[in-house]
């Protein structure tokens, strides 16, 4: 008799078919149920595959009383409560590392996209209304020269640090923690979080979310920024006060945003989508075809050292 494992949702079918080759596969999405209730159906599961969009709290980990693991695929886990899983015995994994490239690589599309004002243009010819060349048509903010702020300087941050460079940028970086072997390497400079927001032409947020970032970018924050800085979000969306920061857009207080995240996802603030001046995706950070295979392969590949006695691979805890 084959273990049951839930899959809160579908991803890419040859994970699927894998999963379905060494266990007895429920898909939830295909239940048409919350992943809560189709667990409550299932007692006797003894692997789940949750995503960033599913609560794992205290009710969910009690009805799961069989559960060996958690599988989550995405690389930020605050959707669990990680303490109260530790406390049950469950494994809690996520999907690191897999997904590092494609995530700086949006960050350097949207960049480019605000910078050069790319959605703005695309939106005028379309509508039929470029009749010609003109010396002061969108121009935008150049990139060689200008000083990059990163925020949170892990292997996100880093990966967007170094591609920064190849646009002749600066990159000053604030972390917890300082990192000299990167700064050696590569170049980067610490700064204190004042100190970059205050001096970056772009600021670009990497940070994992927890209560003590909460609206880091804050009225307060967004304040000391230059009037004519760009701010990109590929992290989380609660880290910001995407209120204010639309209020900051609208008033043309920054020159633009770049938006993968938002703070009460999936719901954007309405202000944000009226203005012409902020480029906003669908949380796609990781959405290329060998990142998310990779990611779903991960996320079996934990399951199965898990339930074959082995380590996590990787246990984010």
């Amino acid at each position: 008799m084959k273990n049951k494992v839930i899959l809160s949702k579908r991803y890419v079918n040859e994970a699927i078919e894998e999963l379905k080759r060494n266990y007895e596969l429920i898909i939830a999405e295909d239940e048409n149920k919350p992943l809560i209730e189709v667990l409550k159906q299932n007692p006797n599961t003894i692997a789940v595959i949750s995503f960033l969009s599913d609560k794992i709290d205290k009710e969910f980990i009690d009805i799961g009383k069989n559960l060996k693991i958690i599988s989550n695929y995405a690389v930020g886990y605050n959707n669990i409560d990680i303490e109260y899983a530790k406390q049950k015995g469950i494994i809690v994994t996520n999907t690191p590392d897999v997904l590092t490239n494609a995530t700086a690589d949006l960050t350097m599309a949207l960049i480019l996209s605000v910078s050069r004002r790319i959605v703005e243009s695309d939106k005028f010819v379309r509508q039929g209304k470029f009749k010609g060349w003109h010396a002061l048509m969108f121009l935008g903010k150049e990139l060689n020269g200008a000083t990059i702020g990163i925020v949170g300087l892990g292997r996100i941050g880093t990966a967007v640090g170094i591609r920064a460079k190849g646009f002749g940028m600066n990159v000053i970086y604030y972390s917890k923690t300082r990192k000299p072997d990167i700064e050696k390497k590569y170049g980067f400079v610490y700064k204190t979080f004042v100190e970059l927001i205050k001096t970056s032409d772009i600021v670009s947020l990497h940070l994992p979310y927890s209560e003590d970032v909460h609206h880091l970018f804050d009225k307060d924050a967004f304040d000391l920024m230059k009037k004519d800085a760009i701010f990109i979000n590929v992290a989380r969306g609660k880290i910001v006060d995407e209120s204010y920061l639309a209020e900051k857009l609208e008033k043309k207080e920054l020159f633009g945003a770049g938006l993968d995240v938002y703070e009460f996802e999936p719901n954007v603030t309405e202000k944000l989508k009226t203005l012409d001046n902020v480029v906003l995706t669908p949380h796609t950070g990781s959405a290329t075809q060998k990142t998310r295979y990779e990611m779903a392969m991960l996320t079996i590949n934990n399951i199965k050292n898990v339930l074959n006695g082995k380590k996590p691979l990787t246990p984010v805890y």
